[in-house]
């Protein structure tokens, strides 16, 4: 955003600060290219590059955003260290994705996402992904049913899945999941590549 990219004092790189340094090392660490983490960070490509290699220093607000993109801290960013070989997402810290007709996902992976995203689903009985199938994207997807029933409704095919059973379907088909039994439903369900409205 206008006025956001301005440098500010103590914030950016100076000599022996490697701050730019951190962003190139987590946008990497993420397979982010730079026009990607400039797109959900709201800045342009042309200051991330600037930003890396140590021309350009930036504010807090603009710092945060690009923090946010990368799925880390403020500290990570301006505090020099290893970049994690691992994003670790904790039980009890899952952050819901959505919640709506009696289905809710979490997710098991932070955004931004590689080449995979994944959530845990629970389908209340009687829930769904909603009323009408919907199709998204050109990626692959997969179903695990770890508890309870569903099914899966692929163009004019219909598969009655339990737990343990698996399907994979290309996101491109337009298809719709319910629960049809008495108790809940628990899925993991993955997306590769990440799709909008997944």
């Amino acid at each position: 955003m206008p006025g956001d990219e301005a440098a500010t004092p103590g914030v950016g790189r100076t000599p022996g600060d490697d701050l730019g340094e951190q962003v190139r090392r987590y946008r990497s660490a993420r397979r982010m290219s730079q026009r990607a983490l400039a797109q959900v960070a709201g800045v342009s490509p042309g200051f991330v590059s600037q930003l890396e290699n140590g021309r350009a220093g930036a504010s807090i607000a603009t710092l945060r955003r690009i923090a946010d993109a990368l799925g880390v801290g403020l500290a990570d960013l301006v505090e020099p260290g290893p970049v994690p070989a691992a994003r670790v997402v904790r039980a009890d810290a899952r952050r819901t994705f959505s919640a709506t007709h009696g289905m809710t996902k979490w997710f098991l992976t932070e955004p931004p996402f590689g080449h995979v995203e994944m959530y845990a689903v629970r389908i209340e009985p009687g829930g769904s992904t909603g009323p009408e199938r919907y199709h998204h994207g050109e990626a692959e997807e997969v179903l695990l049913v770890q508890r309870g029933e569903v099914v899966v409704e692929l163009g004019d095919e219909r598969y009655d899945l339990a737990a343990g059973d698996t399907i994979v379907y290309s996101s491109s088909t337009p298809h719709r999941v319910a629960n049809p039994g008495r108790e809940a439903a628990e899925l993991v369900w993955l997306n590769s590549p990440p799709t909008p409205d997944g």
